[in-house]
This record gives structure tokens, sequence and C-alpha cells, in this order.
């Protein structure tokens, strides 16, 4: 310090700073202790410096320095308690020795920072990269001053963690657009990383464009958003619906390729329960990681993409309160049509006679159902339409609070969900409902705290509540009854009054009962979310240095009550019949009154523990950059029920690397490690390497006017992954054998036999990872990105038995042998474009993903074509259906199917490979697979003027395949009813060349069989959302002290096109039916 402070004396001005970065930590407790207060503290610290400075050559003793300087503090603190003078801070610690001149080079800078769109960025930090602690926010207009010198360099930073460097050139006002390429790269583990530097794929979209569909959750706010996530929608009631998530397509075997989901660079549960906890209003963004040079940092779970969902935080030196509320009509498309009492009796004696049955129904019994005369013998009930009303209802309201100062950022939010089903009557019983109700609070509070000039900490806090009710218990499988039953089957209620049911169909068949006299079942959801990280500065240490240590912790459990009943049924029986109309005779009974349940149980519970911690190191070595993370990370998770307990750990070293502001590479090695596999090869290291040219900042583009920002990426890496085939993979199994005689028991005792062979120096699966891709904005107002990419997943765990003679007498075992490449592109691109007061604005995705199966360890066959080997993964294998058999003598004539007897009606196939005779070596592929469409995409309209706007957003697939099943499309066996489209489509004598084939009360196991007929095309394209808004005007808001206010009307799936006849091909076979929605709201800013 002493060579410090003769330096200093002498006119050293970086001697100086290095003097007062020794001494701020001392002062700020000093000060701190004293003031309490942060703005207090900062100002007299920044006076004492800046006294210091002044006075320093009067210090006659160097070795009081120490003792000068803090009497000099002390002196400025009791000045804030005499003169009780507040200011805003707008000098830096160190602003008065990184110029060339103190007195003639400082001046106040002023300037405006615009999103891409040319709109103000309120609540942006903006700050001198040489002294950090010179730093103001912009005000509502966008607007700052802050106190720097030409020569200097100013970060901003947003809301949204965007950021820019610009420099200080001249003296007039600056302009700093935060465009494409300084939107931040959300990664997570704290990486600090902008579109201009980043090699990773990593496709983002933010809360304009998610919240636009009204939605109680985000997972289902994802549809079409987001460049490279397939998102495929499921239906039910309101508290299950989970939409299935892909990231390029399917590339391994097993089941394997759900995603990893982390909220705020967390990985919260397994289960993907926080995709429905998560409400649109409280997210900032959600990013899509999908190659190697992205996923690295998170080990064996990111293996096949991450989606990294980014709540809202505060906004530096503002103040916000929003409010919002939105009100939903909602309404079941497409609901089965079903037949009628006398289409379904007509169709049931038709049945029975192709069986070579006698008929179920008489003449007059046929003539009952048409008329409607006995009601009560012969009922004709839509079930459907007795069950369900045409209308549904729900609501969302939200509180948010937002804001800051210049050293700690607030968000806080309070999320209010309450949706009423279908149930047409739910309130027949004076003291509960049955509806189908679903109610949700949601509390979110996020924080940012600068606790002293080098540590910093984030404190993030979600709690969610929710209850729902349903009619009965979920076990009565409401709706695949209301698929079965038929309406013929009996009355609503009988004469006197029972509940109608009968021996036939049995206990909790009546859906009317089900949904008025069962009574309900109700459950209870509670769930905390909450992590914290505290970051320090260690550049006392060394320069450049940091450390950050965070821990999470969840806890979630459902608790359910059955407050459920039991009810008497019966139904009136036929004693004898005169003049065409039947005689009512014994009413048949069953079941019984009985009072309501009181149970309850835990339904379900999990919980998680999350560690990370990571030391970093960053500087700037002239045209040199460089930062470099040692990271650790640790998971705990644990579910109710057996062997649910799971650890992983991580630890890895990461480095990116610029040269120029122009050339960048990452490196990354990671080490993991999981419990799920053997205990001796647990740990495996995954090495990535990620390459970008930032082509748009090279000289000779310049020049030009066309291209803004353009960059070229490219990585490589192989990840390994904990996918195991079962657990205790390791271990051999054994299973239940045959009795032995032992002694004199000739009985025989049990005994045990060789089950599956153990799995012994196995290796884990891996993927190696290829991906291209560019990313440019042109003409300012197009963006578009281009990704190639590539992957060979290999050493798949998958079964030896294909391999092995049925004579070992035991299983095979589990070896790492299987292969499966995958490839295909995504494309995505937008448009936005301001001409005078209209503002136009289309987006698209497109999505194409193929897979191949190389190795599988296949049984070997006959013909390879009947093979998965060499096929996509999922693909569907069947039969070529060329029609139906016409009569006894044609299928004489015809070539012999193996599948069971045929009849006149069944389905006729074709030969395949030509040896004469149809069995399962005449399966081919056909079609894709049903599970994730091989082409998925998405295009999008909005239009503005003058407040008043439009927009549309259009979602479809390709390349995908339904498999028509489930009783809508198989009627009549087991007693199930008929629809009317089969009715109609059905084959006859008179219609030979029918869609489906014969009606039948038996099992046909010929026409069972996976073939061309029961194939269809899946493909659709759905109007996800349109929008109308307002836009009120400023200059009728202000008197009210309204800062901004919308109005909205909203339609949510409003239309499908597709080929799939009757059901949505989103809602196939016997799924609850889809809905679509016409929402109303608001939205007030303050």
């Amino acid at each position: 310090m002493e060579d410090l402070i003769k330096k200093a004396k002498s006119g050293d001005k970086l001697a100086f700073t290095e003097l007062m970065l020794q001494m701020q930590d001392e002062l700020y407790k000093i000060a701190k202790i004293r003031l309490k207060n942060d703005d207090d503290v900062f100002d007299v610290i920044q006076d004492t410096m800046l006294s210091a400075y002044k006075s320093l050559k009067k210090l006659k003793h160097n070795e009081y320095f120490k003792t000068w300087i803090i009497k000099i503090l002390i002196n400025e603190c009791n000045k804030i308690y005499k003169m009780k003078k507040y200011k805003i801070l707008a000098l830096a610690i160190f602003a008065c020795v990184t110029l060339n001149g103190w007195a003639q080079s400082e001046d106040n800078v002023t300037g405006r920072v615009l999103d891409e769109k040319g709109k103000p960025v309120a609540g942006a930090l903006v700050s001198v990269e040489e002294n950090p602690l010179v730093r103001v926010a912009t005000d509502k207009n966008g607007r700052f001053e802050i106190t720097a010198v030409k020569g200097s360099r100013l970060k901003v930073q947003t809301g949204d963690d965007a950021m820019k460097v610009v420099k200080i050139e001249n003296g007039s006002e600056l302009t700093v657009v935060m465009d494409y390429s300084s939107e931040k790269v959300n990664y997570g583990f704290g990486l600090q990383q902008t579109n201009a530097e980043s090699t990773g794929a990593v496709s983002t979209v933010y809360a304009e464009n998610i919240d636009k569909s009204s939605a109680f959750s985000i997972g289902n706010s994802l549809y079409g958003n987001v460049l490279g996530l397939t998102t495929m929608q499921s239906t039910g009631v309101v508290w299950e619906q989970m939409p299935s998530m892909y990231i390029r397509g399917l590339k391994t075997l097993n089941g394997n390729n759900g995603i990893l989901l982390v909220v705020d660079g967390l990985e919260r549960d397994n289960n993907w329960q926080a995709l429905k906890y998560i409400t649109p209003e409280e997210v900032e963004s959600v990013s899509v990681l999908r190659d190697a040079a992205a996923l690295a940092l998170y080990g064996y779970r990111g293996v096949n993409g991450v989606v990294n969902i980014v709540t809202k935080r505060g906004k530096y030196d503002t103040r916000e309160i929003n409010f919002s509320y939105d009100h939903a009509f909602n309404y079941m498309t497409r609901k089965p049509e079903l037949a009628d009492a006398y289409t379904y009796a007509s169709a049931l004696n038709e049945a029975l006679t192709n069986d070579g049955k006698q008929v179920r129904y008489s003449q007059n019994e046929l003539n009952a159902f048409k008329n409607g005369t006995s009601p009560y013998l012969y009922p004709n009930v839509n079930w459907w339409e007795e069950v369900f009303r045409d209308r549904g209802a729900s609501d969302i309201a939200t509180l948010s609070f937002r804001g800051g100062s210049t050293k700690m950022r607030y968000y806080t939010m309070m999320n209010l969900q309450n949706n009423r089903g279908f149930i047409k009557n739910f309130d027949t019983n004076a003291d509960y409902s049955t509806q189908e109700k679903y109610s949700k609070a949601n509390f979110r509070t996020n924080l940012d705290i600068d606790l002293s000039p080098k540590t910093k900490m984030q404190a993030n806090i979600m709690g969610i509540l929710n209850e729902f009710s349903r009619p009965g218990m979920g076990s009565d499988n409401l709706i695949s009854k209301l698929y079965q039953l038929p309406s013929a089957a009996f009355p609503i209620r009988t004469e006197s009054g029972l509940w109608g049911g009968n021996t036939t169909w049995g206990e909790n068949w009546n859906p009317v009962a089900l949904t008025e006299g069962r009574a309900y079942s109700k459950g209870h959801t509670r769930g905390l979310y909450a992590d914290m990280s505290l970051r320090q500065d260690l550049s006392s240490l060394t320069k450049g240095l940091g450390a950050s240590v965070r821990i999470g912790y969840d806890n979630l459990a459902s608790y359910w009550e059955n407050h459920t009943k039991g009810y008497k049924y019966g139904m009136a029986s036929v004693a004898s019949w005169e003049n065409g109309l039947p005689i009512a005779g014994e009413e048949i009974t069953g079941g019984k009154d009985t009072e309501m349940s009181g149970d309850s149980k835990l339904d379900w519970q999990y919980r998680a523990f999350n560690f990370q911690m990571n030391v970093d190191w960053q500087r700037q070595f002239g045209v040199h950059s460089l930062y470099s993370m040692l990271l650790y990370t640790y998971k705990y998770d644990n579910a109710k029920g057996i062997n649910n307990t799971f650890y992983r750990q991580n630890a890895g070293w990461y480095t990116h690397y610029g040269f120029k502001n122009r050339y960048f590479a990452d490196f990354t090695l990671m080490a993991s490690a999981s419990n799920l596999l053997a205990p001796d090869h647990r740990w495996n290291v995954s090495p990535t390497v990620g390459l970008a040219w930032l082509i748009s900042n090279e000289k000779f583009m310049q020049s030009q006017n066309v291209v803004d920002f353009l960059k070229l990426r490219a990585s490589f890496g192989m990840l390994n992954t904990d996918n195991i085939p079962g657990n205790g993979y390791w271990n051999e199994t054994v299973g239940g054998g045959n009795g032995y005689p032992i002694n004199n028991n000739f009985g025989g005792d049990g005994g045990w036999h060789e089950g599956r062979l153990a799995s012994v120096n196995g290796t884990t699966e891996k993927a190696y990872k290829y991906n291209a891709g560019v990313d440019a904005t042109l003409f300012k107002g197009l963006t578009l990105t281009v990704d190639g990419f590539y992957e060979r997943r290999s050493d798949i765990w998958v079964s030896s038995d294909g391999q092995n003679s049925a004579v070992l007498g035991a299983s095979g075992s589990y070896v790492n042998a299987g292969i499966v490449d995958s490839w295909g592109t995504e494309i995505g691109a937008n448009y936005y474009k301001k001409m005078g007061n209209v503002e136009l604005n289309l987006g698209g995705t497109f999505t194409y993903n193929r897979s191949k199966i190389i190795e599988m360890l296949e049984e070997p066959a006959a013909y390879d074509y009947t093979r998965s080997t060499g096929n996509p993964v999922g693909q569907i294998f069947g039969l070529q259906a060329i029609g139906y058999f016409v009569d006894q003598a044609d299928i004489d004539n015809s070539l012999p199917q193996q599948f069971g007897p045929v009849k006149a009606g069944d389905i006729k196939y074709k030969d395949m490979n030509g040896d004469k005779v149809i069995n399962s070596d005449d399966r081919v592929a056909m079609g894709y697979n049903s599970t994730c469409p091989e082409i998925y995409y998405s295009f999008s309209l909005g239009l503005e003027w003058k407040g008043l706007g439009f927009s549309a957003q259009f979602q479809g697939v390709g390349n995908y395949t339904a498999i028509l099943s489930g009783t809508y499309y198989r009627p009549l066996v087991d007693n199930t009813t008929i629809s009317n489209y089969v009715y109609r489509n059905r084959w006859t004598p008179e219609t030979p060349n029918a869609r489906f084939p014969r009606l039948t009360t038996e099992t046909v196991d010929n026409n069972l069989q996976t073939s061309s007929l029961w194939l269809a095309d899946r493909s659709f394209l759905k109007l996800r959302n349109c929008e109308v808004y307002y836009k009120l005007p400023s200059s009728w808001l202000n008197s009210f002290w309204v800062k901004n206010a919308k109005v909205y009307v909203r339609g949510v799936d409003l239309l499908c096109f597709d080929s799939i006849d009757q059901l949505d091909p989103e809602a196939m076979n016997n799924s609850y039916p889809a809905t679509r929605s016409i929402h109303v709201g608001l939205s007030v800013g303050f």
C-alpha cells in the first residue's frame, strides 16, 4: 500500500484506483453501520473518495492513510446526519482516476434506450463499464443521464437481462437499441452471454408472445411459439392437462425421449409438474436449448434437450403495478355422435346376424325404440347431452408489482384461477356441487439485491395452492363409459325414481347417476418452489475472479378426499306385449344407497433439493476475452413410493473465448454421476465444443446496409445419459418356479427360476451431436435462424433376447448395443415493420426431424422389411388392406389369412412377400409414428394501428399418423355402442367398398390387426389463437394515474383443418373432447 500511496500522491490515477479498490469494502462496512440506508452509504463513499482524491497531496504521513480516509468518511457521514442530504447516485467511485484529466474530460452523457421496435425501455440499468458503481436507470421514456467521459464504455442491461456495451464518442445524445444481438441467451448457471457471442443453438420466445392463449399454465401456452420445441396438446379435465414435449423428435429407443425442464436455470421436478403450475403471466421468456454446446452443462439429464423457463424480475429505479382479468366461455368441440336407440338396436341385430346368431331385438322392440312410446322399458338416451352442458367458464385474475432501485429489484405476483366445467346438472344436491371445478392460487416473489458493491443476492419463491373436485371418482371413468354405453341400455331413472341400470352393465355405469347421485371427490395440491443464490466478486484476490452458490428446495404434495356414495339402481323388465306395446314387469334392482364416504389420503408427494456452486474468472486482454468456470451441481429427488429416490451430480469445466469480438469458441468438459447406474459405472465424462463467427463485425461488412447481424455457428459434443433398461439391471433377477417334491411333500413346494441375466461391464447411452446454424437480421426488421443437425445415439440399452436361443432357459441380459441416427432442420423467421401509424409483424417456424434405427438386436426375421431396424423410431407396421371378402366363395378362392376365421365383410389383406399365405410376415412399414410428428410448423400475423390491433397464430403438424382404435371405431363388442360415423360407413353386401368392416359382436382377430384400414393421416393445422384488442391512448389515461390499458377479445383453438373424421386429431379414440374458447379481458398498468 505504501508504494500505491506514493504513486497516487504523484498523480498516478491508476494507483489511486487500486488504492480505493483495496479500501472500498472497509469503507462500506463503516458507513453501513452508521447510516443503514444503502443509498446514503454509496453517496458517502463517493463523496469520501472525491474528497480524498482532491486533498491527497496534503497527507503528510503515508502510514496514516487509512486513518485519514476513515476520518474523511466519518465526517461525510456526519454531514448526512446534519443535513439529511439525499442525492441520486450519478458518479462512480473511480470516475476521477480513469480519465485523461479530471476537470477537463468529465461530462454528463445523455441518451435513450429503445427496443428493437423503437419503443422506449424503462427500468434499464446504465453503468460505466470501467467504474461499475456509476449507474443510473432509464425513465419511462427510456432516457438516462450519467456522468462519464469520452472513450468510456456504457453497459446497458434491461429487465429481461438483455445487455449491450456502447462506446461514448462525442457529446451528442446516445441512442442504444436493444436489438437481436443484445438479447440474453439463457443457458442457466449464471452465464451472461448475448446472441452476438453465443455458440449454441438456443431459441427464445418472450412474454408478449407467450401470454396470448389465456392458458392456465405455461405448458399450454407454447404451441408453435418457440423454434425447435414440438408441443402436443393433451385433453382432459383442466387439472390433468399436461402437454407432451419433444426437442428434435424421437432420438432413442425405449421411450426415453423426454426433455429436461428447468426454471430460471434450476432443474425442477422430474414429472414436469411445474409446467402445470407456472402461469404464463409470471414468465419473461422460454428458451429451448437444442445442441451439444447449449446442453453440455446439464449432464445426463440434458441429453434430449432443455426447456428453460425464465420468470420475470424487477426493473431498476421504477415502480409498476399491473392488473389483468380474463373471462372465458369454453365449448367442447367434436363431441362424439353416437347412435340413437333405434340405430343401435338395428346395428346390434345386424352384427348378430353377421355372426350367425339370433337377433337381440324383435320388430316390436325396434318399433318401441323408434317411436319412443315406452321410455322406461325401451329408452333412448343421448348420454353426452344429458351429462354435459354446452358451455363452461373460467376466470384468471393477476396482480403484480414490479420495480426497484439501482441496487435492488423486485417482482411480486398473485394469480387466481377458476374453472367451472361442463357437467350439466351439478346443483341437484343442496349441500354440494358435482361440477368439475378447479381453482388455483399462485404467489411468486423474485428479488435481486446488491448486499454490497461485491456481493449480490437473488431469491425466488413460488407457492401454489389448488383445489379440484369431480363427480364421483376418477376411477369411475366417466368419459370412457360415455363412449361405450348404448343409448338403449337403460333409462336415466326408472318410473319409480330409481337410477337406471341393469345387470348387463352393472354398478356405476349410469353416467347421469355418476354426475348427480354419486356425490364427489376432491383433491388439494400445495407446493413450494424456492431457491436462493449469492454472487461474490473476488477481484481482491485476483482480477476477474468471482464465485456463486445456489440452493433450491421443492416440496409438492397432493391430498385426496373421498366424498362419494353408492346409489341403488334398477330397471323394469318386460312382462308381455299387448297390441304391439310392452307391459312392464318386475323391477330388477342392484346396488344400494349409502352415506357419503369421508376417507382421505396423501395421493402423491415430491421433494427435491438442488445445490450449485461455481468459481469463475473473466478477463479482457486487448482483443482477447476469456471466461472460464468450474462448476459443481447436486440434485436430490424423492417421491412417494418405493425406489423413488435419485441422486445426480455434475462437476465440470467450461471456457468461453472471444477474439476481436468476431470469433468465439466454447469448450466444456462435464463429469456426471447418477445412482441409477451400476455402482462401478456411475461417473462418466462428456466433452463438447462450440464455435461461432460473427461475420457482421468484419470490416468488409461495415459498408453495406442490408445485413445488420450475421453469425455462423457450429458445435459438436458427446453427451452421456443415465437412461437405463430397468432398476438394478446389473443384478440377475429370479421368478417363481414350479413345485418340487421335498421329502414326503409330494404336492411340491414352491421354487425359483432364473429370470433375466445380469448386465455386466455395461456403459452409458451416448449421444454424438453435430449442429451447424446461422443467425441473421436483415433490412432492419427481418430476423432469420436456420439450423441443421445430426445425432448418433449409441450404446442404447436393449435386450439381447433377439440374439439368444430359447434353449438358454433365462431371459437375455440387457446390453449396450442399440444405435439410432436422427437428423433434421429448423427454420425460424420474424419480420417487423412500422409504416407511419401501422405496425406489421409476421413470424413463422418450421421443424423437420427424422430418425433411423441402425441396430437394436432384433430377433432374426425371414424378411427384412418386417424389422424395425432400418426404420424410424416408432414406425408403425401393418398389413395392407385391399378390400373386404364379398362372400364365402371369395373367401374360398382367396389366399388363406392366418389370423383366425373370416366371414364376408372381413378385411382382405395383400400378400406382400408372395408366399401365398397372409400372416405376420406380410406386415410392412406404413405411415409414420403416432407419438411425435416429424413436421411441426407455425406462422403468425400481427397488425396494429393507433392502438387498435389484430393478431393470429396458426400451428400445424405433418408426417403424423393416427391409429383408429377404441369403441368409437370398433363398436358393439362387449355390449358397447356404435357411432353414427361407423354405422354410415360399415360394410354390407350393398356397400362392398365401405370405410369399415362388417359389424360384429365378437372379437374378430383378423379385423383387429394393425393395417392400413385403421391408419389415418393425423396432420392438422389449427388456429391456436386470434385476438382483436385496443390499447387506450395515454391522453385518456393520464388523468386517472394509469400508464397503460388494453381490452381484448380473444379466440383459442377456434379452427382445425384436418383429415380425421369426427374426432379432433389431438383427442383421438376414447379421449376427453377438445375445447375451444372465447375470452374477453383487460389489463391495466399503474
